[in-house]
């Protein structure tokens, strides 16, 4: 079905609960494990249904933060989410006890149970109130960034439409553009402050509630990380550091001498060309065209996908004033579809939608192929690792984007790709801290986050802005807001996908077929498991960044 034609009803929890209490019954009063499992695929039914309204209003609501109907609504389904989460955690409950579990445990999988069991720690009546408050902080954030309005050249524009004036190959261009926009964040900044300092003291208390000494246990187990610790999190924070870093620099310095600068500034962070970054040609329209015709040549499965994709309108990337800023992939269970998000601007940045989000929608594409629900529950460093690879294997598509840039574009893409995972690594970083020392001032979270960036990208040079200077940056990247504790995933898979550009540059086909192996397991193994399977080393390993780097340093 087509996106515009799927209805949208709000979600009537009374009747939720009436639900869930009659799931609780039959599944106490199941006579056998065949019994049981039946109960459970009504589960499915039910809450793959309550998926499907949050989604269809989240998406709606995104797309014109200013439309009152979908604001009501997304103001409903944020206030009622902890109370459906509280009863999916009382209803698995049941299946963590029931007598038939060992039938359950081998029809839906160890990893499944053991994700239930994480969820347990993750909400409680006790904190309800307190979710409910974290989410109305959030969407004041994120209505703050998507409603700015920011004077260039006489036009208004929002934070994502500026992007092509922050890359601009006139040096000049880009530092009036950054200047205004880092004036919008400045102006800013005490609401910025406010809203994160509240939600800090709001997450340690909802950790404390739950019985911890601050929120990273619970929001580790939010994260569902069902295979590592935090501990692991710091070992490879330490490999960045040692292994990433040097090399993200040498490239920093390749990327100084191709743009002729005596040295880099803030200015200067995203721009790779004298003559500009490489731009896609063609409008939104022709670069999804283009994107079928890549997915089509790539293999059948991508075929299949991106028609279904394009066939049922479940893409929605084209930049609006009053959209939501940023971009993500979604799904819709109740039609089995992917939903891809974005703001397209004009910059390379619309081409790794179609490469990066597509990822994501693939593997949940392929994932609607089990009937097991919970194996499409993956793990978000699994999850990235989808989308990040799909980034390099469609490199040798980009041709048809780029034109006679395409290299190019690789170029910067391998540089970018490397030079993220310091500054991923370093977001971690910076969040745990803040959650182990609640009692940091604004002025000091944003000290630390200065001091971090000294250690992770030691070449940045903030000279004449002020507001970044005092270590203001942070404040832009909505994860830290709206999605604690979810970065390093990407630092994570970032190393997978480089794995992975090292394997397809020997072997294009064993890379891909191990890739489309990694899909289809989705979350039937757990991540350390699934990596194993297919064939790559376990970025938590000592030793593993450093193989990764060996090894790309030749391709310079």
């Amino acid at each position: 079905m087509k996106f515009s034609e799927m209805p949208y009803k709000r979600v009537d929890f009374d009747q939720l609960k009436k639900d869930f209490q009659k799931l609780g019954e039959d599944l106490d009063n199941a006579k056998s494990g065949e019994e049981a499992f039946r109960v459970h695929e009504r589960f499915y039914e039910i809450t793959d249904r309550v998926r499907s309204m949050r989604e269809i209003c989240m998406i709606r609501n995104d797309g014109d933060m200013t439309d009152p109907y979908y604001e009501k609504e997304q103001e409903f389904s944020d206030e009622h989410e902890p109370i459906f989460e509280k009863l999916i955690v009382d209803y698995q409950k049941k299946l963590l006890t029931s007598k038939f579990r060992p039938y359950l445990e081998e029809k839906i999988g160890p990893v499944a149970f053991k994700n239930i069991e994480i969820a347990q720690k993750t909400v409680d009546d006790k904190i309800l109130g307190l979710m409910a408050e974290e989410k109305k902080l959030e969407a004041v954030y994120n209505k703050l960034l998507a409603t700015a309005k920011i004077d260039w050249k006489g036009e208004t524009l929002n934070l994502s439409l500026m992007t092509p004036y922050l890359h601009s190959a006139d040096r000049n261009v880009r530092k009036e553009a950054w200047e205004k926009y880092s004036d919008f964040l400045a102006s800013h900044v005490e609401e910025f402050d406010d809203i994160y300092d509240k939600l800090v003291k709001n997450r340690t208390a909802q950790g404390q509630a739950m019985g911890h000494e601050n929120y990273l246990p619970l929001g580790d187990a939010r994260m569902n990380r069902n295979c590592y610790s935090r501990s692991d999190m710091q070992e490879f924070r330490k490999q960045v550091k040692r292994d990433m870093v040097p090399f993200a620099e040498k490239l920093h310095e390749k990327r100084r001498k191709r743009l002729g600068l005596s040295h880099l500034t803030y200015i200067d962070e995203g721009v790779y060309f004298t003559n500009g970054n490489p731009a896609p040609i063609g409008s939104p329209k022709e670069i999804l065209e283009k994107g079928r015709k890549m997915y089509s040549e790539l293999s059948p499965e991508t075929r299949d996908f991106m028609n279904f994709m394009c066939d049922n309108e479940l893409f929605d990337v084209e930049g609006r004033k009053t959209k939501k800023t940023g971009g993500y992939m979604t799904d819709i269970p109740d039609y089995k579809s992917p939903f891809i998000f974005a703001n397209f601007n004009g910059t390379s940045g619309d081409v790794d939608v179609i490469t990066h989000e597509c990822g994501h929608a693939f593997q949940g594409y392929l994932a609607y192929e089990d009937p097991i629900r919970e194996h499409r529950d993956i793990t978000m460093e699994t999850a990235e690792t989808h989308s990040m690879s799909m980034e390099f294997f469609t490199e040798p598509w980009m041709e048809l984007f780029f034109g006679d840039r395409a290299d190019d574009y690789r170029e910067m893409h391998f540089e970018d790709a490397v030079i993220f995972i310091p500054y991923g690594t370093m977001v971690d970083e910076f969040q745990e801290i803040c959650y182990q020392d609640t009692g940091l001032s604004p002025r000091e979270r944003r000290a630390v986050w200065r001091d971090l960036e000294r250690q992770y990208k030691p070449h940045l040079d903030y000279t004449g802005n002020d507001y970044f200077e005092e270590g203001g940056f942070w404040q832009k990247q909505h994860h830290i807001y709206d999605c604690p504790l979810y970065y390093i995933d990407y630092c994570i898979a970032g190393t997978d996908a480089l794995q992975y550009k090292n394997w397809m540059d020997r072997d294009f086909k064993g890379a891909w077929e191990s890739y489309l192996k990694l899909c289809r397991l989705s979350a039937s193994d757990f991540f350390t498991g699934l990596l194993k399977q297919v064939g790559l080393q376990n970025p938590f390993e000592d030793g593993v960044l450093k193989d990764v780097v060996k090894e790309l340093e030749t391709k310079l």
